[in-house]
């Protein structure tokens, strides 16, 4: 199975903010540190938002951060709200696109497949995956990521 875009960066969003600490951080700070569309970015800070592992506060102070701790967040919870399509072939689209479609037997172990990505996944969270951020934030130029805080 392979994300989407729209997946891999609303995991750049919560591993950029997990570094951040406590900070927010606006979609703007964010696409230019990935080089991403700004745009874009804020459609998926939008459904971070409302998936609850986001916070969005607007204003001069406004930004982003994290709605939970990070220890709280699991990857697997993340992809399944984020992927818009997590059809692994035709068949599941119910669309009857595929002419064998009754008679196959690869849907089965295709269904079994998928779920045992999302258990792998389901088994990890944000702090898991953003265990180096020393090392993170170097390379994301965050000054104030000494200390991987969590949200209050």
């Amino acid at each position: 199975m392979q994300l989407d875009k729209f997946t891999d960066y609303g995991l750049r969003v919560l591993i950029y903010l997990r570094v951040s600490g406590q900070r927010r951080a606006s979609v703007s700070e964010i696409a230019g540190k990935f080089d991403l569309s700004e745009h874009h970015l804020s459609k998926v800070a939008t459904a971070l938002a409302s998936g609850g592992f986001v916070t969005s506060t607007r204003g001069r102070a406004g930004g982003l951060s994290l709605a939970k701790p990070a220890k709280d967040i699991l990857i697997g919870a993340v992809v399944r709200s984020l992927t818009r399509n997590i059809s692994v072939a035709e068949c599941f689209a119910g669309n009857g696109a595929c002419a064998i479609t009754p008679a196959c037997g690869l849907r089965g172990p295709l269904v079994e497949a998928q779920e045992a990505f999302f258990k792998v996944l389901d088994g990890y969270n944000l702090e898991d995956v953003s265990g180096q951020g020393a090392a993170l934030a170097a390379l994301l130029d965050i000054e104030s990521a000494s200390a991987l805080d969590e949200p209050v």
